[in-house]
């Protein structure tokens, strides 16, 4: 694979992607966002007897372990910045879906409602930086051809 020709175009446009700090910031912000929605249950209170607990947890900690791989491998993990998405959008109807009898509190709808759309605000803006710089470079290349 180290031999394909396109192996050093890749390596090379996803070493001008993550450096700068546009990327570091949302490395930042992605895992402080994981961090904030797994310690929540028990910021709001609502960690007794409440299956958003677990479920705030278990993103929590995906979303921080999705930051720290932005942060630290950054050139395999930026494919899975697109997960922010689907986890954002969850986030969002998790209140109705997984509380027992569909309804939450107002403080858990607030608080999964900011946290998802902070979540999926991220994920599309790490799409955005990798649909522009990968459509600025094809078309360099087609040009070039």
């Amino acid at each position: 694979m180290a031999g394909h020709p396109d192996a050093a175009e890749m390596r090379e446009r996803y070493a001008r992607l993550t450096e700068g700090r546009r990327m570091e910031m949302l490395e930042g912000l992605v895992m402080l966002t994981g961090l904030y929605l797994a310690i929540s249950p028990w910021v709001i209170h609502f960690h007794r007897g409440n299956t958003n607990t677990v479920n705030n947890l278990i993103l929590g900690i995906a979303l921080s372990v999705i930051g720290l791989g932005l942060a630290m491998l950054p050139e395999r993990a930026l494919g899975l910045g697109w997960l922010l998405v689907p986890i954002g959008i969850w986030m969002i109807i998790s209140p109705w879906v997984v509380s027992a009898g569909h309804g939450a509190r107002a403080g858990i709808v607030a608080n999964n409602v900011a946290i998802g759309f902070i979540a999926t605000a991220l994920g599309l803006a790490i799409i955005g930086m990798m649909g522009t710089r990968r459509g600025g470079r094809t078309r360099t290349a087609t040009a070039m051809r």
